[in-house]
């Protein structure tokens, strides 16, 4: 009996330290600091009332998010059953084949919202101008962004004169890139990354000059206000961009 006794009166003094100090539920800010999954996309009304400035915005604010960790969740499976009866993207991206540029994320962007053209070097030609037309004059989209990065293989090639099979045709398109820059101070090398970096910075200016000379339609929509065509260089190693003037 005093045994029952002891843990009876040792159960209840358990209990009512409990109720006197209860246990702080530490979920309670975890789930405030939650954000919530993005199902929808992007609209024909919603692309419409966009300005080509903020697009841009919309990308520089994305690239913070991405670059600190902070990206948006959504719910992808959920985005590309909503976009499948139709596309309204914001913006075009030229950029390059790098399989360590995953544009949308680093602009912080989501299924539906970006086109994409991809090829070693980011330059242009006949079937990326018309693509970009299609996206711009056609689809709506807002901005068109040339993107170079760090550390490009393809701007390397074609600094070091690389051939081989049809990579000497691909590498062509790149090399008025390493002749505009032949005024650098420094090493003129593939292994010099200052030198690669001014190369793939021309490449972008280049491609942004044949973007205008050759697409009257797209040089027509920029003069309008209609859409903002702009280059930019990314770092590999940071996540960050910035534009190249």
């Amino acid at each position: 009996m005093k045994t029952t006794f002891f843990f009876s009166a040792f159960a209840g003094l358990i209990l009512l330290s409990c109720k006197e100090n209860p246990v702080k539920d530490s979920s309670t800010k975890e789930q405030a600091d939650v954000k919530p999954v993005v199902t929808e996309v992007m609209t024909k009304e919603q692309q419409a009332a966009l300005t080509p400035d903020q697009v841009l915005q919309d990308f520089i604010e994305g690239n913070k998010r991405f670059n600190t960790g902070n990206s948006t969740p959504r719910d992808l499976s959920m985005q590309a059953r909503k976009s499948a009866p139709g596309q309204y993207p914001k913006a075009v991206v030229l950029s390059c084949l790098d399989s360590r540029v995953p544009v949308e994320d680093v602009f912080g962007q989501g299924l539906g919202d970006v086109f994409v053209g991809r090829v070693a070097g980011n330059f242009v030609n006949e079937d990326l101008l018309g693509s970009m037309e299609f996206a711009c004059k056609v689809a709506g989209a807002k901005l068109i962004l040339v993107m170079g990065h760090q550390h490009c293989g393809a701007v390397k090639g074609a600094i070091d004169d690389v051939r081989l099979g049809n990579i000497t045709a691909m590498l062509s398109k790149i090399k008025p890139a390493v002749e505009m820059s032949q005024d650098f101070a420094g090493e003129k090398t593939s292994k010099n990354d200052q030198f690669v970096r001014h190369v793939s910075e021309n490449n972008v200016k280049h491609a942004i000059r044949q973007i205008r000379e050759k697409s009257p339609i797209l040089k027509e929509m920029e003069d309008k206000g209609e859409i903002k065509i702009v280059g930019a260089f990314y770092r590999l190693t940071d996540g960050t961009f910035e534009f190249i003037k």
